[in-house]
């Protein structure tokens, strides 16, 4: 382990962190991964604005540059709490689970313990698919506006945005049932399949202008999503 001190993500060699994943033990998991994966499409987008920014050919996109540094270097240590955030929400899911169940009252604490734990458990993902959206936005903006020799990253950024975006989600859609909560979970779905949707088009629309090789006009104040 890369820490005795610490168990977070962000403190563990590679290989750590795939020995633990390739463990027989359910934590960390599906949805760690998924946001570790999109820590490394964010490093990726602030790569691409890092090797742009101060260059003559790309002046006129630099306060373009200086905002996706800013947004990238966020998100990454976004995405990272969230994998520490989501491996301890199953953890506690998984507690639940091993939870007494002879009596009425301990199915009853049960019950409530999965419930809570379960709504945790598709919040933390949820939040992952939030965060990929503001990553595929932003490398979407760098597109045709950033140096062309990186273009190829910028686009793998884009797909490992778009990948964890869907890997998140299905953890969200795993564990709604869980919750108890038909209205919450009809809420949580539609803003799940909203997401995926919108992330979808923009990770197209961003393979395509980088396919094109087109340069693009600038814009006058990129928005986050």
């Amino acid at each position: 382990m890369a820490s005795e001190t610490s168990d977070r993500f962000r403190d563990l060699t590679v290989d750590d962190l795939v020995a633990r994943l390739a463990s027989a033990e359910p934590v960390p998991g599906g949805g760690s991964a998924s946001a570790v994966t999109a820590a490394l499409g964010a490093g990726l987008v602030a790569m691409v604005a890092r090797l742009s920014i101060g260059r003559p050919r790309y002046a006129q996109h630099d306060a373009l540059h200086t905002w996706a540094i800013e947004v990238g270097t966020e998100l990454t240590d976004r995405f990272l709490a969230l994998a520490d955030e989501d491996a301890a929400a199953y953890a506690r899911f998984g507690a639940a689970m091993k939870m007494p169940r002879a009596t009425d009252d301990q199915i009853a604490a049960r019950t409530a313990a999965l419930e809570a734990a379960a709504r945790v458990a598709s919040e933390v993902p949820l939040r992952c698919v939030e965060a990929c959206l503001e990553l595929v936005v932003t490398a979407e903006a760098l597109a045709g506006r950033s140096n062309v020799n990186a273009s190829s990253d910028l686009n793998v950024a884009t797909l490992l945005g778009e990948a964890a975006a869907r890997g998140a989600a299905a953890n969200v859609l795993i564990n709604l049932p869980s919750v108890g909560d038909p209205e919450l979970e009809g809420e949580m779905l539609a803003q799940v399949r909203d997401l995926l949707g919108r992330i979808e088009a923009i990770s197209s629309s961003t393979r395509e202008v980088v396919g094109g090789g087109d340069a693009r006009e600038p814009i006058p104040g990129p928005e986050r999503a």
